[in-house]
């Protein structure tokens, strides 16, 4: 896949206030977590309406394994750009969900937290091309990692291997995110070594879990333009 310029998703996004500060600072993407019970920054179904309502860019409302006839429900009320499938979701309920909704249908793929442990590479590629096969439009390489005794799928504030990522990454044939632990110290090293279509982050531009940082939003969103500038 080609260079292009890298997009910026902010996710976790809890009011039309917080939506609202990622579109001033230039955002390309407001991700809203839906209904999903382990994650602090998840909204219900018709506060993520009013925030894709309210704002002018486009919107992605992550989910965790859902039926497809609740995805779709949720998808008819908040009218997004994109579906994020967060869980276990199979290559054949993506494929539904593409004969079914007007939207993007992403996929999210998780690494393991840090370099110690070594990621399944080849069960990934495998994931990859059937979930490519089966129409989704985007993959989301994020971080697994163990928060208080569960594996966490994203959310988790933790980088994982960018090495694998960026290896991964340039395989992929559809659009390519890179997630996990990315912040204002990292955001430069994390688009030049991976070289993902776009990034997406949460918790580096947070004062608190659920609660956006302006300051830490406009500087990452700085560091983000240095980049592709260089």
């Amino acid at each position: 896949m080609g260079r292009t310029v890298c997009k910026v998703k902010i996710c976790g996004t809890t009011s039309v206030v917080d939506a609202q500060m990622a579109v001033d600072a230039g955002a390309d993407f407001c991700g809203v977590v839906v209904e999903v019970p382990f994650s602090e920054r998840s909204v219900t179904v018709d506060t993520a309406a009013e925030i894709a309502r309210q704002i002018s860019i486009p919107t992605a409302i992550p989910v965790f394994n859902r039926p497809t006839d609740w995805i779709r429900r949720a998808a008819e009320i908040i009218q997004p750009y994109a579906v994020q499938l967060m869980g276990r979701e199979s290559p054949d309920g993506v494929y539904q969900l593409k004969q079914q909704l007007s939207c993007d249908v992403w996929k999210s793929l998780f690494l393991p937290a840090g370099t110690s442990e070594k990621p399944d590479v080849e069960g990934i590629r495998v994931e990859m091309e059937a979930y490519t096969r089966a129409g989704a439009d985007a993959l989301l390489f994020d971080t697994a990692a163990v928060s208080r005794g569960k594996v966490r799928f994203g959310g988790t504030g933790e980088t994982s291997d960018w090495g694998v990522a960026a290896k991964l990454i340039a395989e992929s044939t559809i659009p390519a995110f890179l997630s996990g632990g990315i912040r204002v110290e990292n955001v430069n090293q994390a688009i030049e070594t991976v070289r993902p279509y776009g990034i997406d982050l949460c918790s580096g531009v947070e004062s608190v879990k659920g609660s956006r940082d302006a300051r830490k939003l406009e500087s990452l969103m700085d560091a983000v333009r240095q980049s592709r500038e260089r």
